[in-house]
């Protein structure tokens, strides 16, 4: 008995030479209009180069460049304030010359007194023209870190542990930023510093204790400095203000005395004149006016005269003004 075999026969597509010739050159364009366009961000510019020499800036929006490497468009940032951390890293930075330092030989510095220190600090940097920061020097953005953990070095290198860790640091952050502006200024790097902030400056973590003592100890010495300068202030004064015024009184009293005794004199000279011209006159009223003063001021007194033979008829007992019988 034969069995039936059953053959399977593929199909057959005819397609035309032409349309397979035509298909890797789709492929091309397709790849070519891909690469040929870009946008620009608001906060950038594009330096363009053609066959890797300058050709031109394109501002922010959308350009278009020839493909396949022809053109080639770097984006810079310069219309953003970029950051570079020295001792310390934000995770997430995304200045691509943070990566792959080491903090921590960074901020490990020695002072001009050979004292340890440790030092953070930020630079804040503006790209002010792209084409010399990207052709001007070799790596611009590891350049400008060296140079800045370099004038860092020197400056706190130049000043007293008590200096950097105390009094010293706004010295310190003008000092380096005109350092690095000095430096910066003959490299046409096309990158100005804006500002350097110091962050946490401290000592070694095996002294740390030690100097937070020291830091206490003087800040305890400037307060009690800072209060007896406030009781002197409060003192002094008023003492000053006490002695002033008496020596005013004394003035014063001395001033009026002498006043009372030049009136004195003046009125005694007056009478003199007086008495002078009529003495038994001016004898009389000065007996009289001193009389009037000395007694009512004697009490109880009877005068009688000499020639009088009793002395009943002279007091009149019944009249209670009698001046006599009071």
């Amino acid at each position: 008995m034969k069995k039936n075999t059953v053959h399977f026969v593929p199909p057959k597509f005819n397609f035309p030479v032409k349309l397979v010739a035509l298909i890797p050159v789709v492929i091309i364009l397709l790849i070519a209009s891909s690469s040929c366009f870009y946008t620009v961000s608001q906060e950038s510019v594009a330096v363009v180069q053609r066959f890797g020499k300058y050709h031109t800036t394109a501002d922010p929006g959308l350009h278009f460049k020839l493909p396949f490497g022809i053109d080639t468009a770097t984006i810079v940032p310069i219309r953003r304030q970029l950051k570079l951390e020295f001792g310390f890293s934000t995770p997430g930075s995304s200045n691509p010359n943070q990566r792959g330092t080491d903090p921590a030989k960074e901020r490990d510095m020695v002072t001009g007194d050979l004292n340890a220190v440790q030092v953070e600090w930020i630079l804040q940097y503006t790209i002010t023209d792209p084409k010399q920061y990207l052709f001007e020097l070799r790596n611009p953005g590891s350049t400008l870190r060296d140079l800045t953990e370099c004038v860092m070095i020197e400056i706190v290198g130049d000043r007293t542990v008590d200096e950097v860790l105390t009094i010293g640091r706004d010295e310190i952050t003008v000092a380096s930023l005109a350092r690095l502006r000095e430096i910066l200024a003959p490299l046409n790097m096309g990158v100005t510093a804006d500002q350097i902030q110091l962050q946490n400056v401290n000592p070694p973590r095996p002294v740390q204790r030690s100097f937070d003592e020291v830091n206490r100890a003087q800040q305890q010495r400037e307060e009690m400095i800072n209060q007896a300068k406030g009781e002197y202030n409060r003192v002094i004064p008023k003492a000053k203000g006490t002695a002033e015024q008496k020596v005013t009184s004394a003035e014063g009293y001395a001033l009026s005395r002498v006043n009372e005794a030049e009136g004195d004199v003046t009125r005694f000279r007056d009478l003199l004149a007086e008495y002078e011209k009529a003495p038994d006159i001016t004898k009389q009223r000065l007996y009289l006016e001193t009389m009037k003063k000395v007694l009512p001021n004697l009490g109880t007194k009877i005068i009688l005269d000499e020639d009088a033979s009793q002395l009943l008829p002279l007091l009149n007992l019944n009249n209670s003004s009698n001046p006599v019988t009071k």
